[in-house]
């Protein structure tokens, strides 16, 4: 949607309150930083946890490598971590198959919507600085009015039963997934609305959304090696020359490069370059409260609930699903024909699973109604692989 501006014009104390988020943020990044980017091994990773590992995960590379050729991947990086330590770290296949670069776990990915996560960190960032409400209204935000009426009037899947104008809708219900229809009231997955979240956070802080991004969790993580970008926003040279090409399979059957991803605005639902690695220190940062208290991951990582006690499979940025009596914590990426990700934790296991690709390929089907990672042949693979 051109038409909704994506950032917002700082009052002289957005200005005053951006110094005190800056302030912070470089405080963080002085101290709490380790000296390497990857961060050592926990204490809690017990060495009787770790002693087979190895093994496993080599067993598992094997089988995503396989999976990835069937499902005509061209370049896949995998990052597996037990805990804060990371067990397996590898790249298949090419970033770009005319030049013949391979795909390593620094290789740079379009992640899609495994944006949400990072997103919602900036929020809850926020929040905890006294800065951000999730339950003020939408309708205080400058520009929220024109934007319930736009899309209100343009109808569509996402938007046909957003009754922004009617009811009482807030960040948190955007947050969490459950803006349609009586806000909280169930869940339905709704990118272009989350992506409005990013609004808020600019108006109350008086910067820019990709700013807040880089400063409360790019830099405090050590993700040196990730990006925002957006209309406005061109990708650093440095990344943009190691960024995987993206791929499709054309007609006649083969693999041929496809156009980027169109430009979007300054949203929160994606714009994120990144890679395996850096979302495994995104992920070390957040297991290691660097980014958020316990009280704040607990709230994140929460599924919802409806009036009626139905659960609601999705928390803030994302998706939380019972797999069996197992909790599983997840967000997918999509880019159709050009890229796909997944970032899976699996809590009682204390493993996490990283999946970044140059293709679609990894995508599945998942309704919008619905949380169903289990799906996805490449998460059967890992959860078979490593037994709870």
């Amino acid at each position: 949607m051109s038409s909704v501006r994506t950032t917002a014009r700082p009052s002289r104390e957005a200005k005053s309150r951006l110094r005190r988020i800056l302030a912070a943020g470089a405080l963080a990044s002085t101290f709490l930083l380790p000296a390497c980017a990857h961060a050592p091994s926990p204490s809690q990773t017990s060495a009787s946890a770790l002693a087979g590992d190895p093994e496993t995960a080599t067993r598992l590379a094997a089988r995503v490598d396989s999976l990835r050729t069937a499902a005509r991947i061209p370049g896949l990086a995998i990052v597996i971590l037990r805990d804060t330590t990371v067990i397996l770290a590898r790249g298949f296949g090419y970033a770009d198959l005319e030049r013949a670069v391979l795909v390593t776990p620094e290789t740079p990915f379009n992640i899609a919507s495994v944006t949400k996560p990072i997103s919602a960190v900036v929020a809850l960032r926020l929040v905890e600085r006294g800065l951000l409400d999730l339950d003020r209204p939408m309708t205080s935000y400058d520009g929220f009015a024109e934007f319930c009426a736009d899309v209100r009037g343009g109808g569509g899947i996402f938007f046909r039963d957003y009754e922004c104008d009617r009811y009482r809708l807030t960040l948190r219900h955007v947050l969490s997934m459950t803006a349609n229809g009586v806000p909280g009231t169930r869940f339905f997955y709704n990118p272009p609305s989350y992506s409005w979240a990013s609004r808020p956070m600019a108006q109350v802080s008086g910067t820019t959304f990709s700013q807040l991004t880089a400063t409360l969790v790019f830099a405090p993580a050590g993700m040196t090696h990730s990006a925002r970008i957006h209309r406005r926003l061109p990708l650093p040279l440095a990344l943009a020359s190691e960024l995987a090409t993206p791929y499709h399979v054309d007609s006649t059957g083969h693999l041929v490069p496809s156009d980027p991803p169109a430009p979007q605005g300054d949203g929160a639902a994606g714009g994120v370059i990144s890679t395996a690695m850096d979302l495994a220190r995104f992920d070390i940062a957040l297991a290691s409260g660097r980014l958020l208290s316990l009280a704040s991951r607990q709230a994140m990582w929460s599924a919802g609930r409806s009036p009626a006690g139905a659960v609601l499979p999705y928390g803030l940025g994302w998706f939380v699903q019972a797999y069996g009596d197992e909790p599983l914590l997840w967000h997918s990426g999509l880019w159709e024909g050009a890229y796909s990700a997944l970032y899976l934790k699996a809590p009682a296991r204390h493993l996490t699973l990283i999946l970044l690709a140059n293709s679609d390929g990894l995508n599945w089907d998942n309704g919008l109604d619905e949380a169903a990672v289990q799906r996805s042949p490449f998460v059967q693979a890992f959860l078979s692989t490593f037994p709870d």
